[in-house]
């Protein structure tokens, strides 16, 4: 038998429906991190079905850190009726302040240009060039993956994950999950004070 409170602490952290949580308790004889794990996949499920709607809603948000670091970021949503709510407003306010810690150079791997991964590869080739080339080929592929998971937003790491699991993509579904409506990283900009400019040489 699962108790209510069980139940409801369940459905506090997951924000999942009262029935989904008893259901996948039941299913998981109360272990509740598989109950958590169970609702996510159901999660991943109904955000892959409104991963087709229009997301043409939303906000640009503004983050300045310690007056060094400037981040703008548009996330977009489906309706103004969820652009206004706590629950995407702090998630866009985790991203902005993702952007200006991790520094990524794009939204998503299908932004980088074909230019810049062929010469990546020229560039692991390189290193591993005496290897055999079914070998080379897998080391490559596991290069490019840490390419993406360095570079790519939604690829990388979210820095106030304490398990350092779960990508900015998974939260951002996590998001959908929990509010009903697509969302998608539309765009950012990340200035840092003094990039691009050469320092002055002490005399």
């Amino acid at each position: 038998m699962i108790s209510a409170d069980v139940v409801k602490e369940l459905r506090e952290k997951t924000g999942a429906g009262l029935m989904d949580c008893k259901r996948a308790l039941a299913e998981t004889n109360g272990d509740m991190e598989k109950a958590i794990d169970a609702l996510r996949q159901k999660g991943l499920a109904s955000a892959a079905k409104k991963s087709g709607r229009s997301a043409s809603q939303g906000l640009v948000y503004s983050y300045i850190h310690m007056d060094k670091i400037g981040v703008m970021v548009e996330v977009n949503c489906e309706t103004d009726f969820v652009a206004r709510t706590d629950d995407f407003k702090n998630l866009v306010k985790d991203i902005a302040m993702h952007i200006a810690a991790a520094n990524p150079s794009y939204v998503s791997r299908e932004e980088v240009s074909s230019e810049t991964l062929e010469r990546e590869k020229e560039i692991y080739r390189g290193q591993v060039e005496n290897k055999p080339p079914q070998i080379v080929e897998k080391i490559i592929e596991g290069k490019l993956e840490k390419f993406f998971s360095d570079m790519c937003l939604v690829d990388q790491i979210f820095i106030k994950d304490p398990e350092g699991k779960k990508k900015i993509k998974d939260i951002v579904t996590d998001a959908v999950a929990k509010i009903g409506e697509n969302i998608v990283i539309r765009r950012f900009t990340r200035y840092q004070l003094g990039e691009g400019l050469a320092k002055a040489e002490s005399c």
